[in-house]
């Protein structure tokens, strides 16, 4: 099960994690959310010692989805180094996610 953040703890997380990051901006109502969550728990174990994948539900996080402007999801941003790399909105391919996270590694 992906891990969950939150307003409190999301920065925490992005700057001192030492391998690249994957926030999926979700809610529970979103159909291609859920979707996208079975991809990203594939994702999380094929990369568990390369990069971390978290989940930040929007509904219960409006200052950070606010900070990273977030008017649709799923979106998933990417993060190396404690800065954004890229971000993708909508639902995604696995094989798709799979390239933007090597491209980090």
């Amino acid at each position: 099960m992906l891990q969950e953040i939150n307003d409190e703890t999301f920065d925490k997380v992005i700057s001192e994690s030492d391998k690249p990051v994957l926030i999926d901006f979700w809610a529970p109502w979103c159909a291609p959310c859920r979707a996208l969550s079975v991809i990203l728990e594939e994702i999380s174990k094929e990369f568990q010692n390369k990069v971390s994948v978290f989940k930040l539900n929007v509904d219960n996080n409006p200052k950070i989805s606010s900070k990273y402007g977030i008017r649709s999801i799923p979106t998933m941003i990417f993060f190396k180094d404690g800065e954004k790399q890229d971000i993708h909105i909508g639902i995604s391919s696995k094989e798709e996610i799979r390239k933007k996270l090597t491209a980090l590694v």
